[in-house]
């Protein structure tokens, strides 16, 4: 096992502005190019053969954005977040124009976290440094799997050793950095998950994204599945992955603070806090979403999925926006419960009440509490326990009744 380097020192861990608790503000910018098509992925990304126009994207990002700045007004960044597609295919210059665009529009504090996805088998030093001069100061790499069977398998383009050569650039060059890891793979044994996360976690990285594989429609993986050419593990198999992960985790210092993200204290991810604490963010580029406040109400906003389309949609209107749904109190209500109870911190039950004009029902709020399902934080936060995680869409769907 090799002994890897203490994180990049140019960027001090207590130079990072303290997290609040409040939900804040984010910036997400979405890159849907792709070097190729993972055959589990159902997210917007598009292979091109041909060289992707940056420049004629960026003028396009930056167009978008002042659509989005006159729709959220002035506010101030708690985040930025550069996702895919693979972001790590973008010149550095495009990055650097695009995170100066953010700080024309909107106010961007100093300290503030700047993420970028990064697939190992298009990691370069060269880029890497690049990035980290445009000002991104943490990394997030799709590693995915450390076996090459395994990543053959999930049509990953990278070996174990360009993931570990990966690991060891973004260390060396990022103050803080996480990396994805896919369990419950087809025939994978607990005892082969626990030697795979132990090593993961021996790699010294402060966040860690730890996904069960879901078989998603319109998927490569969906029709074989369907055909019978793909089994992955049942329920029981997938509890007992799932209560393996969270006990390793935790025993690393490592624990969960979202179902399937893990960190070391403070070294959460400032961005995907925004979205689980129900704040506010702007999504700017093909296939964006966005959650915007307007005076009381919040504007879901998402834009155009076909990444030329978009491009063209932009050039000749300003933005590729193609709806602004009004969410209504009750909507809000939902999401702030759906994504809350994601938290190991959980709802703020306050905040909830004021959407909902209601409280929870008693009887089906004492019943997930009898069956140990959820547990109050005093009279303020409610959230779910380890058992209630495995069956959280269940026990949001009761809540929300």
């Amino acid at each position: 096992m090799e002994n890897f380097p203490p994180l990049a020192s140019g960027f001090l861990p207590d130079a990072l502005l303290p997290d609040t608790g409040e939900p804040g503000f984010g910036v997400y910018v979405h890159w849907p190019f792709c070097a190729a098509k993972c055959p589990y992925c159902d997210f917007n990304s598009h292979v091109r053969h041909q060289p992707v126009d940056q420049p004629r994207f960026t003028a396009a990002f930056l167009k978008e954005m002042e659509a989005m700045r006159r729709m959220s007004g002035p506010k101030t960044v708690t985040s930025i977040f550069l996702g895919g597609g693979t972001p790590s295919l973008m010149d550095p210059t495009t990055v650097a124009a695009i995170l100066d665009g953010i700080a024309r529009h909107w106010h961007v504090p100093d300290g503030i976290e700047i993420t970028m996805e990064a697939n190992p088998s298009s990691v370069e030093a060269t880029r890497f440094r690049g990035y980290r001069q445009a000002g991104v100061n943490r990394v997030s790499l799709g590693v995915q799997a450390l076996n090459d069977a395994d990543l053959r398998f999930l049509g990953r383009l990278h070996d174990v050793a360009d993931a570990l050569k990966a690991i060891r650039l973004a260390r060396e060059i990022f103050p803080r950095m996480s990396f994805d890891l896919i369990y419950a793979r087809p025939n994978q044994t607990v005892e082969a998950w626990e030697t795979e996360l132990n090593e993961a976690i021996s790699y010294a990285v402060d966040h860690l994204s730890l996904y069960q594989l879901t078989i998603e429609e319109g998927t490569p993986f969906y029709g074989l599945q369907k055909a019978g050419k793909l089994v992955v593990p049942d329920g029981e198999q997938s509890a007992i992955l799932y209560e393996a992960t969270q006990e390793i985790t935790a025993r690393h210092g490592l624990p969960a603070y979202e179902v399937s993200n893990h960190a070391r204290p403070g070294a959460e991810s400032r961005h995907n806090l925004t979205y689980w604490r129900y704040g506010d963010y702007a999504g700017i580029g093909p296939g964006a979403h966005g959650r915007l406040t307007r005076g009381r109400n919040k504007i879901a906003t998402s834009t155009e999925r076909r990444p030329e389309t978009w491009l063209e949609q932009v050039e000749r209107t300003g933005h590729g926006m193609v709806e602004e749904e009004v969410l209504g109190f009750e909507e809000q209500a939902d999401e702030l419960l759906l994504m809350g109870l994601r938290l190991r911190e959980g709802v703020d039950l306050a905040r909830w009440q004021q959407l909902s004009g209601r409280d929870p029902d008693p009887v089906r709020e004492e019943r997930l509490l009898e069956h140990g399902f959820i547990e109050r934080l005093g009279n303020s936060r409610l959230r779910c326990t380890s058992s209630g995680m495995l069956i959280l869409d269940a026990v949001v769907a009761d809540l929300a009744c």
